[in-house]
């Protein structure tokens, strides 16, 4: 399920629902509808993408990374500790495909370059992009679709999922410091800082990301600010350095793949699927209904990916609190199968285009421990309320 297999699969997909659509199974009233809702998320993914790609290929990341590294003042558990929380800052605000891509070669290329295992430096981007995605609406797909359906702000999402979000970023992190421990103590020889070949683009491309970072929670659609600083982003670098802009810049891949699965999840509740759905996860907002709830978007995104997972069971997700739960299973949760989450395929593809070997068994046995109690844990806010 790398780049080409993804567009595949959300071509297929598209081309079953077109079929569905012709045969009747699903109205074009319904297709409609689905375009309708969709649109400004895909519309932002695209912009935050082009956002982030850009800002990377400025040494933004880069320059962060380095800036940590002198903060750490060459204590190896104080360097990983500010890199966890670099994890956080770039899933809540760039989302957590962009932590998975851009921000974990960049950590193992500093970690190397202070002759440090990256190992647990590569498992603190993955599992925070994950665990990390509960924080803000644009921190996941899947909360733009919430924040969608239940008609809330920024401010309310954060106030539902910040508790949440807290308790399964903090599990992540004792867990990877308990079983890294040994790697993270000591201290480490400076290395040199980064080779940036155009300052002035790096700092205009930092300055633009520092001036979007509030606007995503302002309260304006996310899309708009995020399309406005794309915009920006562009217009610099065809000033600085136009070769650098590409048709690869635009994520055609990941758009055509949720494109499919939006319809694709429209056809199965054309089909009945919610009464199945509903039966499965049962109902009421008591702690054992929502880890009930929590627990079948756990395994649903493990089995299949947390983004069908949430749109099969949003229907049932009938209360604040019982959507809440739903997303701390779909977002907390994908921490054990490859292809639980896009964003943990796109950071394992990343390990191994920069030769850091991963292990699925040790990945599978480290989530089994991990996804069961961050989501149990993380629900018990949500049922205190």
């Amino acid at each position: 399920m790398e780049d080409v297999p993804i567009a595949v699969i959300g071509a297929v997909l598209l081309l079953l629902s077109a079929g569905a659509v012709a045969a009747g199974i699903m109205p074009m009233s319904e297709v409609l509808a689905i375009a309708d809702r969709v649109w400004p998320i895909l519309l932002f993914v695209l912009a935050i993408t082009v956002v982030a790609e850009l800002a990377a290929l400025a040494g933004v990341f880069d320059l962060a990374s380095a800036f940590l590294a002198r903060t750490s003042r060459r204590r190896v558990g104080v360097l990983w500790l500010l890199v966890v929380g670099l994890a956080i800052l770039s899933t809540a605000f760039l989302s957590l495909d962009t932590t998975a891509v851009l921000l974990t070669p960049v950590v193992v290329a500093v970690a190397r370059a202070h002759r440090l295992d990256p190992l647990p430096f590569a498992f603190a981007t993955v599992w925070l992009a994950n665990t990390a995605s509960l924080l803000l609406p644009v921190s996941n797909l899947t909360n733009l679709l919430a924040v969608e359906s239940l008609g809330i702000g920024a401010g309310t999402f954060l106030a539902l999922l910040g508790p949440s979000a807290l308790i399964a970023i903090a599990i992540s992190v004792g867990i990877l410091w308990t079983v890294f421990r040994r790697a993270l103590r000591g201290r480490f020889t400076p290395a040199a800082p980064p080779a940036i070949g155009d300052r002035t683009l790096s700092w205009l491309a930092g300055a633009v990301v520092v001036i979007l970072l509030p606007l995503l929670v302002s309260g304006v659609p996310p899309w708009v600010p995020a399309l406005t600083a794309a915009v920006v982003l562009v217009i610099v670098f065809v000033w600085r350095f136009p070769r650098a802009l590409r048709p690869a810049l635009v994520p055609w891949q990941l758009l055509l793949f949720a494109s499919g699965l939006f319809l694709s999840v429209g056809v199965l509740e054309s089909l009945g699927a919610p009464a199945i759905l509903q039966t499965l996860s049962g109902t009421g907002d008591d702690l054992v209904a929502l880890w009930r709830l929590s627990g079948i978007g756990m395994l649903g995104a493990n089995a299949v990916n947390n983004l069908p997972a949430y749109l099969a069971l949003e229907g049932v997700a009938d209360s604040p609190a019982r959507l809440g739960a739903l997303l701390v299973g779909v977002n907390a949760g994908p921490l054990v199968t490859p292809w639980a989450s896009l964003a943990t395929l796109l950071w394992h593809s990343r390990l191994t285009a920069a030769g850091v070997p991963v292990s699925w068994m040790r990945f599978a046995l480290l989530g089994l421990v991990a996804a069961p109690l961050a989501v149990g844990l993380a629900v018990v806010p949500l049922a205190l309320r």
